[in-house]
């Protein structure tokens, strides 16, 4: 059977006897624009960094990278970065790891989860590590915990205070309980730290969770965290499935931790590093001494 318009001349826009459509759709290319996942409105991304990543309309606080945290915090050009060409290995030849890393690296412009080095916070010279969301979310394998150990080594040996940015799905799977032994090596790291009466700030982001909060993430002197983050060892579903029991509401997030002694505050984004600041001036031992 004969379908209609079977020969019909198919239509050339090259061809002068054509019909043009004559509405002119403006296009926005994706990288100027971006939807906010909370209240759906279009937002300019310059507009977004300018306020720091934070929606204007509904305050909705958006993924930043490392790099954006380390020029929000740290004073212009003053940041130094240390063992930046440190790489993770596949040791236990888990299948497809590689390419996981090959595309973390892609995806991240980085080469490992975290990134480490010297900086100025209004003024007062310390050490920084801020964790890497886009590398495979900040998942915590050797290296990381190597860089993270490093740093403190260097911070104690100098006399400074260190500053960790924490955002993470916990121990990197990939390299099993090689990835798991990093929570001991930090945590000594950071013990030789306090002993020799250093401070240690942390600033927990979302999320903050598994082995990174079993660990360093919560030894922090003072612990501060974004509104609304989600910290925990556990997912909630995991906790819940478990106990069989219904949480608390807001389990898990900063207000509740706050509430129950876990957390000294919450900061937003656009006060933290004039928070940081103040915490490190009155801790200084150029004022103490």
């Amino acid at each position: 059977m004969l379908k209609k318009g079977i020969f019909k001349k198919p239509q050339n826009t090259l061809e002068g006897n054509t019909k043009l459509n004559k509405t002119h759709d403006i296009s926005i290319p994706n990288e100027l624009c971006v939807l906010c996942p909370s209240c759906k409105k279009t937002l300019f991304s310059g507009t977004l960094g300018e306020g720091k990543y934070v929606c204007p309309n509904c305050g909705y606080y958006f993924r930043m990278n490392a790099r954006q945290r380390i020029a929000s915090l740290t004073d212009t050009g003053s940041f130094v970065e240390l063992n930046k060409d440190m790489t993770s290995k596949n040791v236990l030849s888990f299948p497809e790891y590689e390419k996981k890393l090959e595309i973390a690296e892609l995806e991240s412009a980085e080469k490992e989860a975290v990134i480490t080095g010297t900086a100025l916070i209004g003024t007062y010279r310390c050490a920084l590590f801020v964790m890497e969301p886009y590398f495979m979310m900040g998942s915590m394998g050797t290296v990381v915990g190597e860089k993270i150990t490093r740093l403190f080594e260097f911070a104690t040996e100098n006399g400074l205070p260190v500053v960790g940015v924490t955002v993470s799905g916990g121990a990197r799977m990939q390299e099993g309980i090689l990835s798991l032994m990093q929570m001991a090596k930090v945590s000594a790291a950071v013990k030789r730290h306090s002993d020799a009466r250093n401070l240690y700030i942390t600033l927990l982001t979302n999320p903050t969770m598994g082995g990174v909060t079993a660990s360093f993430a919560m030894q922090g002197d003072i612990i501060i965290s974004e509104p609304e983050a989600l910290v925990g060892f556990a997912g909630p579903r995991v906790i819940e499935q478990t106990i069989r029991q219904k949480l608390p509401e807001g389990f898990q997030k900063a207000e509740f931790l706050q509430k129950t002694g876990f957390i000294d505050d919450i900061v937003e984004r656009k006060r933290q590093k004039e928070y940081l600041t103040r915490v490190l001036l009155l801790h200084s031992k150029e004022r103490t001494e």
